[in-house]
């Protein structure tokens, strides 16, 4: 079960959704939605409360 980091909204099945390692503790991973890229949605790690993508 994929839950987009940006929305919290349930992925199922969603073409272009991506799963990645938070990029500053690497621990928690970060799912992004193809909407939530495309409107450069921000996220927050759960783990170490990186914001990101900018």
């Amino acid at each position: 079960m994929k839950i987009d980091n940006a929305s919290n909204k349930l992925i199922t099945n969603d073409v272009g959704s991506v799963q990645f390692p938070c990029p500053a503790c690497l621990k928690a991973n970060i799912v992004r939605s193809k909407n939530s890229r495309q409107i450069v949605a921000a996220y927050t790690c759960p783990n170490c409360g990186f914001v990101g993508p900018n």
